[in-house]
């Protein structure tokens, strides 16, 4: 950015700062422009919205409050309209809508919203909603009650995506995501797709594409936890995932022998499985597309390598430390 004071390029500034929210004073990494003979500092809409956005997440973090895509999941999850939604909640219909299109609700209302989330809790307010045809009450209780019913038969299912992606809520360790098992097996089919690496390069495409959204967007892709190990940066019990993968038909792992008597692990997609586009936003998919073509021609080594410099691998690593996405802000694409 030029300065509009000297006319000479400005450096982008970095620094920890409090800035209050709602009478709570919350610390994020603060974006500028510096102009070093002024001592100005300056912002564009993009960096706005970096601060912004989180100013909002440490907030929704520190009391717990959902977000928006949780939102319209809970919503959905009862094949409810919006304004259904809102009429048993008793909220407007507008408010309710702009929460589901990012507005922060407050403390209240998103417990509210939150004890939606169990089926139970859904038919409590459903009974005590005064405005509700009695038709559409039986419906939607009936809803419910299936709901519970094929939870009880999924639990299989549901404890092993606990296990394997954690039962954690949305927090700066997850890119202020909820981990999406689903998502992450797509992430791990389309670069399977484009490269067929192994298994420790697969590693770090996925760790620079979740980093990489965030430091555009403050949010990840897939909600995956990354731990620092010696070889770089590694989602959270991959060996794991990738085995669950394998087994569900996901993905297929070649084992190959080289000369030194090493065995490497070859990620391909199984069956013609195909990578599913319509899971990801733009943005996202144009995160996955930029991460492939940086490290298209790139070898494991010279990813490892690459992944050595990274701030959040450096600070982590003696202790194979979860990865704060704060450290996103350092990273070294663009």
């Amino acid at each position: 950015m030029i300065s509009p004071i000297t006319g000479k390029v400005m450096s982008l500034t970095k620094e920890r700062r409090l800035v209050e929210f709602r009478k709570e004073k919350l610390e994020i990494v603060f974006h500028y422009y510096l102009c070093e003979e002024s001592g100005e500092q300056f912002t564009t809409t993009k960096l706005d919205e970096v601060n912004l956005n989180q100013v909002h997440h440490k907030y929704r973090e520190k009391f717990n409050i959902p977000f928006p895509e949780e939102i319209i999941r809970i919503r959905e999850k009862y094949g409810l309209s919006a304004a259904r939604m809102s009429e048993i909640l008793g909220f407007g219909i507008n408010s309710y809508r702009q929460y589901e299109s990012g507005d922060m609700p407050s403390v209240a209302n998103a417990k509210l919203i939150q004890m939606m989330e169990d089926p139970i809790k859904f038919i409590d307010m459903v009974e005590l909603c005064g405005t509700l045809e009695e038709k559409l009450k039986a419906k939607f209780i009936q809803n419910a009650r299936q709901i519970i019913d094929d939870t009880n038969r999924s639990n299989i299912f549901i404890n092993l995506e606990s296990y394997l992606l954690g039962s954690h809520f949305a927090d700066i360790y997850s890119g202020y995501k909820k981990p999406n098992l689903k998502k992450f097996a797509e992430m791990v089919i389309f670069f399977s797709e484009q490269m067929a690496p192994f298994k420790t390069k697969m590693n770090k495409l996925l760790f620079y594409s979740d980093f990489l959204m965030f430091k555009q967007s403050c949010v990840s892709i897939s909600g995956m936890r990354y731990k620092a190990i010696n070889m770089g940066p590694v989602p959270n019990n991959y060996q794991s995932i990738f085995e669950y993968l394998a087994n569900n038909g996901t993905i297929e792992i070649f084992m190959t022998e080289f000369a030194n008597g090493y065995v490497g692990e070859q990620f391909k997609p199984k069956n013609g499985r195909r990578f599913n586009q319509a899971l990801f936003s733009e943005q996202e998919l144009a995160i996955l597309n930029q991460v492939f073509s940086f490290f298209k021609d790139t070898s494991t080594s010279g990813i490892i390598q690459q992944s050595h410099f990274e701030e959040g691998w450096i600070k982590n690593e003696k202790d194979k430390n979860i990865i704060s996405y704060e450290y996103a802000f350092e990273l070294s694409l663009n």
